[in-house]
């Protein structure tokens, strides 16, 4: 069930908004924030996802760094559980209630879970992975560097077999484009588990809605997840 969530709490005084955000997002958000809000938002590291008890811990310490009361976006979703024990402290937690990034790349959850009913064993590419080299084909270069080209190949088929298609989502047509070689690279590898390869304008609607909401925390609806001063934002907090 659900974690509820006092509407009364929802309501603040005003404070600073701070963001910290994935750096998947980077291109993404720096079109949405107002002029200004640069000096606001620290954007952190793809990899910290692959480890979710490092991007707590990484989190837990940026958010006790901040010392005066405030309002902070967290530009993640529940990332493998790597949010799962956040404590708010003396802040407000504003934070899209998804399992990871792919529905805020898509613009919504509703998005997610069309694509989800097409294709459930989906793999998705974006600008972010591909600059991060977090994919099938960087994944299996590094095991063959370790461990030699056959337990790499063993390792791969157990990790990818399952999935059935690739998705490249891109911000608009221009960036498509220019990651399109990238993606077909990798897809052309994916195609030893039989994926297609597939490409999405994914839209930021949901980062605009999360700007917006910062704004005004009692609009938040379902779709966002707000812990109080002295709250912990749970893995109970993202079920539907």
């Amino acid at each position: 069930m659900r974690a509820k969530q006092n509407e009364n709490e929802f309501s603040m005084p005003n404070k600073p908004i701070v963001i910290l955000a994935c750096q998947v997002f980077q291109h993404w958000l720096e079109n949405l924030l107002p002029d200004g809000f640069d000096s606001n938002i620290t954007f952190f590291d793809y990899g910290l996802h692959v480890v979710p008890k490092n991007l707590r811990k990484t989190l837990q310490q940026a958010i006790d760094g901040i010392e005066q009361p405030s309002l902070i976006i967290l530009g993640y979703g529940l990332c493998g559980n790597g949010l799962d024990g956040i404590n708010a402290g003396k802040h407000f937690l504003l934070i899209p209630r998804t399992d990871d990034c792919i529905a805020i790349l898509l613009g919504s959850y509703q998005a997610y879970l069309r694509e989800m009913k097409k294709e459930p064993g989906t793999y998705y590419l974006s600008k972010g992975w591909l600059e991060a080299g977090s994919n099938p084909l960087a994944e299996s270069r590094k095991y063959e560097e370790k461990y030699g080209v056959e337990t790499a190949a063993f390792v791969m088929d157990t990790q990818y077999c399952h999935y059935r298609r690739l998705t490249m989502v891109a911000r608009n047509q221009a960036e498509l484009e220019t990651y399109r070689p990238q993606a077909q690279e990798i897809a052309a590898y994916c195609a030893r588990w039989g994926m297609r390869y597939e490409e999405l304008l994914g839209s930021d609607d949901y980062l605009q809605r999360l700007v917006e909401i910062a704004i005004g925390l009692e609009q938040a609806g379902d779709e966002f997840v707000i812990i109080p001063p002295g709250g912990t934002l749970t893995q109970a907090h993202f079920i539907r």
